[in-house]
């Protein structure tokens, strides 16, 4: 497979309300390389569609005392 350009939607800063289009950034990084390992269970996906549910819209804004961590403006949210 061949190199493409990888996209990332960073949010820009805590919300107030519904999340909007103003409230994040696409990004277009380096190229990454598509080639999988040899013999590798990995699995090759690619993205066509960004959806904020209720759990993602709380996690963008900001959180204090909560049991759970706000995602981090200005940077790709990683959950885990």
């Amino acid at each position: 497979m061949a190199e493409v350009k990888n996209k990332q939607i960073i949010l820009k800063h805590y919300i107030n309300g519904s999340p909007k289009e103003s409230d994040m950034l696409l990004v277009t990084s380096t190229s990454i390389n598509l080639n999988l390992p040899e013999a590798s269970n990995a699995v090759l996906l690619k993205n066509l569609y960004l959806s904020c549910d209720p759990y993602m819209r709380s996690r963008m804004t900001e959180l204090v005392g909560s049991y759970i961590d706000s995602f981090t403006p200005g940077s790709v949210g990683l959950i885990s």
